[in-house]
């Protein structure tokens, strides 16, 4: 039987990766101190790695699939086939992005100060070819965790981290002074294995199913009944992908509505169309939208 090696990455993006599988058809299984997870298809086999090594592995062909970040694609200059960019992290569906760090009260303002300077990070490699290509000489170290505090404390002048929102980092008293990346979560192949048939047919299947599941993230499906006499005052409360859906029921003077919003706005929404002259309205939850 024909069979596909799927890297799931381990860390951070694990949880929301077997969750977002999930919602798209595959189950997940494992326990604490595997490295092999089962999942309910015949054809893919999956194995737990580092997003950081998820490149290096798709690239030699050791893996045929993967997700990781782009940026830990650019670190280890891997030559994979990128074949869907995957907005999604552990916490959001916000764009992370790789920020150098200072403490709030550094005298460096730019990175133009950098001159001379000792800098921590995991991404090394990009950051000491993103400093050299701008003639700015800098000392590059790697970290092996804890990278806030090594500024906090004083052991280096700056660091390179990534981050979403900024919270933790402001709140350990530090500030941002220079933004050298955005990244986001994609699923790589490895470059014979997407020029092979059968495995380009069953990538593009998880490609399709992964990326609908992730554009019904934050989305519900809205139901209801409304009289012909209100179908225009429904109507024009209802954003929607297109324009909501319309059909007739048993009763001439009554329409059926089908819509789809994003459930932030939900609980404002649901009261004006009532006032509007909807009446049994449903909310149901979304896994995918194709």
């Amino acid at each position: 039987m024909n069979k596909l090696k799927l890297g799931i990455p381990k860390g951070s993006l694990e949880a929301n990766t077997v969750e977002l599988f999930k919602r798209a058809g595959w189950h997940i299984t494992y326990d604490s101190r595997s490295y092999f997870p089962d999942i309910d298809d015949e054809e893919l086999s999956c194995t737990l790695v580092r997003a950081q090594e998820m490149s290096r592995y798709v690239e030699d062909g050791t893996l045929d699939l993967g997700l990781t970040g782009q940026d830990w694609i650019i670190e280890n200059e891997s030559d994979v086939v990128a074949v869907q960019d995957l907005v999604y992290s552990k916490t959001s569906a916000r764009q992370a992005k790789w920020v150098l760090v200072v403490r709030e009260d550094s005298p460096i303002r730019s990175i133009e100060d950098m001159e001379g300077k000792k800098v921590s990070t995991e991404l090394v490699n990009f950051t000491r070819r993103y400093f050299a290509e701008r003639n700015i000489n800098v000392h590059v170290e790697f970290s092996w965790g804890a990278t806030e505090a090594k500024v906090v404390e004083g052991l280096v002048d700056a660091i390179v981290e990534v981050t979403e929102t900024g919270t933790t980092i402001r709140a350990n008293k530090l500030k941002i002074i220079h933004e050298l990346m955005k990244t986001n979560t994609k699923l790589i192949a490895n470059r014979g294995a997407w020029e092979d048939p059968w495995k380009r047919q069953k990538i593009e299947q998880i490609r399709l199913l992964l990326n609908g599941s992730l554009q019904a993230l934050g989305k519900v499906g809205l139901k209801m009944n409304v009289s012909r006499e209100n179908l225009d005052r429904v109507v024009i409360l209802l954003p929607s992908l297109k324009a909501p859906t319309i059909s007739s029921l048993h009763s001439e003077d009554w329409l059926a509505v089908e819509t789809i919003v994003s459930g932030s706005i939900v609980r404002e929404l649901i009261p004006l169309l009532k006032a509007a002259g909807a009446e049994g309205i449903i909310e149901y939850p979304l896994n995918k939208v194709i």
